[in-house]
This record gives C-alpha cells, sequence and structure tokens, in this order.
C-alpha cells in the first residue's frame, strides 16, 4: 500500500468536522505555496513581460476602472 493510498484510508475515517479542518488547512497549505511561487517568479523576472503588456494595453487604452 502506497503512502497516499494510507493517508486516503486514513481520511476516509475522519469525522465531517475533522474533515472540514483537514480541508481548511491543505487549501491554506496551497494557497501558501501559490504564493511563494508568485514571489519567486516575480523575483526571478518571469512576470515582466505581463506587467509589460499590461502597461503596454494601459497606454493604448484596452483598460477600464471597476
Amino acid at each position: 500500500m502506497t503512502k497516499i493510498q494510507e493517508l486516503e484510508e486514513e481520511i476516509s475515517k475522519l469525522s465531517p468536522a475533522e474533515f472540514a479542518e483537514l480541508r481548511n488547512w491543505v487549501l491554506e497549505k496551497d494557497w501558501q505555496e501559490w504564493d511563494r511561487q508568485i514571489e519567486r517568479d516575480s523575483e526571478s523576472g518571469k512576470l515582466d513581460r505581463f506587467f509589460e503588456e499590461a502597461l503596454e494595453d494601459h497606454r493604448v487604452g484596452k483598460s477600464t476602472k471597476f
């Protein structure tokens, strides 16, 4: 049995409240990793092209106010 299969088996035994707590923890952990990835990409310059495209679109009137 793989580690994932073991985890799935244990998760299936959780109460609804425990499952909700686990789900919230996993979602928060996922969002934190997403934030770190965006930060790394920003620092490395990977997002510069998108920033420049957005600025150019704004300059030529393709943006709107909310």
